[in-house]
């Protein structure tokens, strides 16, 4: 299975495919009394995933537990983004290869976005035999399938190329409060590190009136919050002729009476006048936004392929502050990208300088196999790297303190989502502006938007109690 080259020419079918779950007594009743664990690494979209694995198999009969010891089936949605990732998903196989010399029956299942690697699925081939079904990202619904026809022998059902747009796909959400909803598939960008479009596809939006049905029935559900998500979610309906643009899709949303509206992940190269005029129009569209940097050299952001300077993203970022008063924005950074040199990462503390940002996701670069940067001469020590990222981390964490200090004393709206882990009578949610409040509050504020006063500010959370 080789990667497939998506920057050739485009093709896009128009052709509508409702899945259709297969309901007769085989699939039903196939894992009936069986216990199924699942385990889910890296971003949203897998999390969404897992979502519909889920369904998949509680349609089939099974119960779902916490318990990797107790089930009959694990299934390991996988991350192909960062190296360390993948250590842990082949560490976790331990524990998996264990479990089944005790249990022949137990099934291993492997999937996402590590099994659209050739690498990887040859690595399970050779020195996994014991993994029973390796599926990819485009043939998730295909795993009843799977399941059914496995005859104890290793099956590996992986598409090379991505397919049609199903609707009406089931899925097992893991909140009744919070539910994300897909608006596209894949992506176009091609940044020189990343293997998402490899893993993923090239990218396939949803028709608008599909999304808006999804939306408006979990609306009827009771549901408080949605959030848009895609790869690269704010170039959706680019692929489509005679579609929306994201911005109209989020008025389109605003206005069907959600609560609070969210989306992740945008790209500084597709975030337009028209978003911004539409986020501020809006009180149900949250002044939240993630927009990733990943580097503050405009050298190494060429080299990254991010299609944008420094200097047009720090005006992007002024004008989102400007525009969308109290926005909280959050970002990605990248430090050890082959061949930054110091200069090139003291321009990215200059922006975490100028930004402060409320919070931000770091890494140091990993290379992935397939993506133009593994090919790149890289002339940095680990040492170098690891002492950058710390270096980082130091600010960034200075800036999401001094931020969540501001909270002291204020009365804010949270979303109350969950118990806290951090005690008894507590339970937790999310700020408006995306804070992480632990609140003294009874266990019926789940489900509801309180009124909470801040009494206690840390670098990554916040305490609080009902005013």
């Amino acid at each position: 299975m080789k990667l497939p080259n998506y920057e050739e020419e485009r093709l896009r079918t128009d052709k509508e495919v409702e899945y259709v779950y297969l309901n007769d007594e085989e699939y039903s009743n196939f894992l009936k009394d069986k216990k199924y664990y699942l385990k889910t690494y890296g971003c949203q979209m897998n999390v969404h995933d897992s979502e519909e694995l889920a369904a998949h198999l509680e349609n089939m009969g099974a119960t779902r537990t916490e318990v990797l010891e107790d089930s009959d089936i694990a299934i390991l949605n996988t991350c192909a983004v960062r190296e360390n990732a993948h250590d842990k998903v082949f560490g976790y196989l331990g524990r998996c290869k264990h479990k089944k010399e005790q249990d022949k029956d137990f099934m291993i299942c492997i999937c996402g976005c590590m099994a659209q690697e050739e690498s990887v699925v040859d690595e399970i081939k050779t020195k996994h035999p014991y993994v029973d079904i390796v599926f990819g990202t485009h043939n998730i619904h295909e795993l009843p399938n799977l399941i059914v026809e496995h005859k104890n022998k290793q099956d590996i059902e992986v598409y090379s190329k991505e397919g049609d747009v199903y609707e009406n796909v089931p899925y097992k959400r893991d909140s009744k409060i919070s539910a994300w909803v897909n608006i596209m598939y894949g992506c176009d960008k091609f940044c020189t590190y990343c293997i998402v479009p490899y893993t993923r596809g090239k990218q396939r939006s949803r028709k608008s009136k599909d999304i808006m049905h999804e939306v408006e029935d979990l609306i009827s559900k009771g549901y408080k919050e949605i959030t848009l998500l895609g790869q690269n979610v704010n170039a959706y309906g680019k692929d489509m002729d005679c579609e929306v643009s994201f911005a109209e899709l989020l008025e389109m949303v605003a206005k069907s009476g959600i609560e609070r509206l969210r989306f992740v992940t945008s790209h500084p190269w597709d975030f337009t006048d028209e978003m911004i005029d539409v986020i501020a129009k809006y009180d149900n569209i949250m002044p939240y936004i993630h927009l990733p940097l990943q580097a503050g050299s405009s050298r190494i952001l060429k080299l990254m392929g991010r299609k944008y300077t420094k200097e047009e993203y720090l005006e992007l970022f002024n004008k989102i502050k400007e525009r969308i008063p109290g926005c909280a924005i959050t970002t990605d950074i990248i430090v050890g990208f082959p061949n930054e040199s110091d200069e090139d990462f003291k321009e990215t503390l200059d922006v975490v300088n100028t930004c402060k940002y409320d919070s931000a996701f770091t890494f140091i670069y990993s290379p992935r196999v397939g993506t133009p940067a593994a090919k790149m001469k890289d002339s940095i020590s680990k040492e170098v790297k690891e002492a950058r990222l710390q270096e980082l981390n130091k600010l960034v964490n200075k800036y999401s303190n001094e931020k969540n200090q501001t909270y002291l004393n204020k009365v804010v709206k949270v979303l109350v989502t969950e118990k806290s882990q951090k005690g008894e009578g507590k339970v937790c949610g999310y700020t408006e502006d995306m804070k992480l409040v632990n609140v003294e509050a009874p266990i019926d504020t789940i489900g509801k938007i309180v009124d909470v006063l801040i009494t206690d500010a840390k670098s990554f959370s916040l305490d609080g109690k009902l005013v």
